[in-house]
């Protein structure tokens, strides 16, 4: 999603929405560890008044950075997790139980010590734990990827720390920003990260072309390549791109490949006739991410979508309204579909769908509803997604039954494209694209795992999209081997333990759980959510994560109250 500021409409949260949350969650107070410091990246070349000013404005966002870590213990000479059930993020069945070691923040062994339902051995046991997490009939899992994230705002969430613990209560241990913000903030963010001065997950860095270097964007390829170039330099991960001018796309592509950068686009409707998603991977495009270009690159009878002719792609409800419609324009399974599977997986494309950013689109009710708003969705943030002209994503003015059913529609035929893919061996991963359209940073990863599990993925896939194949999607630009993503020897600790199974119920990895009915006592009980998220070896009480990100909404209130603002 593109960014926007303005306007602060409020709106209170739905009784459903409060009624429900209290029932699934509970308050939990949060612990100390203590860690400081930062560096900057590297200064950019002089520049004059106007790119200074240009500098500014592209600042003007950046929420409050992280304050220094408090929470979570470790990493630890020696810990050793006792009896998990082990989900390696390959794709396979959990298996248990196992012992896994952890030295320092590296994984150092996974240990089989029996079978389910006998009684374990304690000689078979690894021995000389400095700490010990008792995970018995717990399931362990790799930490989550997410490969599309943006970072808070002044205007919706004015303090990093929020999305941070956001994502680390719903065990997601890295975040692509795309970007997160300036690229001074996303570089420097990412480096007290790397050093665990911050609460956060690790930060992976793309940026737009242009941004950070006070020149403006690039209007020759020659400018493309010297913008590239000087991202490297200071410091970028990757680029995001939008539909560039076809002989720009090329030279970002080209000149990112070269320096081993990796690359992901929005290929926008304002230039996906000259770029769409075969064009763009056919110049080296690693990721594309939402669905922009693909419906585009397999149309029966157009080249450019037929929108009606007084549309305007400045209202943004004709916008999100009219590009569900493409779901008539396509042929499932035709020569058209087919051959544009075959392309992507020979040039080894990853698809990043994003599908809980649009899902309101289909059911607004139902995601207004959502019960994780009441406690967890801050008054702010709440007021950015209230539908309004001039906040983006926030476009459901006159939102009709039509509209719900076109996008139920277009997720049928998305879905099925997803599917095909990954049926024929292509990369699918799970990302969100979070804080726009009452889509709220963590829970909503999560969901990208139910939707992925809708569309036809074993829950097994599911995970392993939002795991291995997004570990594999972030190495393979740098010619590195993955780090993180699976559980065995040798990788960085970066894991996620639950006390329910996520292959029975994904539902398990919400922040609030889910709930069953004892059938003992009659009574409804909550289960589930992250107990513990381990991102280089430091281990987070995911909960308590959850009781912070509470006291923040808890605080705006307080804080509107005492002005004499009502608050959601």
């Amino acid at each position: 999603m593109h960014r926007s500021r303005r306007s602060h409409r409020s709106a209170r949260l739905p009784l459903a929405a409060l009624v429900v949350a209290v029932l699934w969650a509970a308050p939990w107070s949060a612990p100390a560890a203590a860690a400081q410091g930062q560096r900057r990246p590297a200064a950019p070349a002089p520049v004059d008044s106007v790119a200074l000013g240009r500098l500014a404005n592209e600042r003007r966002e950046d929420p409050t950075p992280a304050p220094a870590r408090r929470e979570g213990e470790g990493p630890f000479e020696r810990l050793i997790i006792r009896g998990a059930n082990v989900i390696d993020g390959y794709g396979s069945a959990p298996r248990g139980p196992v012992d896994v070691v952890v030295e320092g923040n590296r994984i150092t062994a996974v240990v089989g010590v029996g079978y389910p339902r006998v009684p374990i051995d304690p000689t078979r046991r690894p021995r000389g734990a400095t700490r010990e997490l008792d995970a018995t009939g717990m399931y362990l899992m790799p930490g989550l990827i997410d490969l599309h994230v943006h970072q808070g705002t002044q205007q919706k969430a004015p303090d990093s720390e929020y999305y941070n613990k956001l994502w680390l209560a719903h065990g997601i241990t890295t975040v692509r920003g795309v970007p997160f913000a300036s690229f001074e903030y996303s570089i420097r963010e990412r480096e007290r990260s790397a050093r665990n001065e911050i609460t956060a997950p690790r930060y992976v860095v793309y940026q737009r072309p242009g941004t950070g270097w006070g020149r403006g964007t690039p209007r020759t390829p020659a400018e493309a390549r010297e913008w590239v170039r000087w991202a490297k330099a200071n410091g970028a991960d990757g680029l995001k791109l939008g539909a560039e001018r076809p002989d720009l796309m090329e030279a970002y592509l080209d000149e990112a490949r070269k320096l081993q950068l990796g690359s992901t686009a929005h290929l926008q409707q304002s230039g996906v006739a000259q770029v769409n998603a075969d064009v763009a991977t056919r110049m080296g495009l690693g990721t594309v991410t939402h669905f922009y270009g693909l419906f585009e690159s397999m149309y029966d009878d157009h080249q450019v979508q037929p929108w009606p002719l007084d549309a305007n792609l400045a209202d943004e409800q004709v916008r999100f309204a009219q590009v569900a419609r493409q779901w008539r324009l396509v042929t499932p399974r035709s020569e058209k579909w087919n051959r544009l599977l075959r392309s992507f997986l020979e040039r080894d494309v990853t698809l990043d769908p994003t599908m809980t950013t649009y899902l309101t689109g289909r059911d607004v009710m139902a995601r207004i509803n959502a019960p994780w708003h009441a406690r967890y969705t801050i008054p702010t943030q709440w007021d950015f997604y209230v539908s309004n002209r001039s906040n983006h994503g926030a476009y459901f003015y006159d939102w009709t039954t039509d509209d719900e059913v076109n996008w139920r529609n277009f997720y049928r035929v998305w879905m099925l494209f997803l599917n095909d893919y990954k049926n024929l061996g292509g990369r699918v991963t799970a990302s969100s694209d979070a804080g726009f359209i009452y889509n709220t940073p963590g829970f909503s990863t999560i969901q990208e795992l139910e939707l992925l599990q809708e569309a036809g993925f074993y829950p097994g896939e599911a995970i392993r999209a939002g795991t291995y194949h997004a570990a594999v999607t972030l190495a393979k630009p740098t010619g590195r081997p993955i780090e993180t993503g699976v559980v065995e020897p040798g990788m960085l600790a970066d894991l996620v333990i639950v006390d329910a199974n996520p292959f029975q119920n994904l539902k398990v990895l919400y922040g609030t759980g889910w709930f069953r009915l004892n059938d003992a006592t009659g009574q409804v009980e909550p289960y589930g959510g992250v107990k513990w998220t381990i991102k280089d070896g430091i281990v987070y009480d995911a909960k308590r994560l959850l009781a912070d990100i509470e006291a923040m909404g808890d605080a705006q209130r307080r804080a509107r109250a005492a002005g004499g603002r009502p608050a959601p």
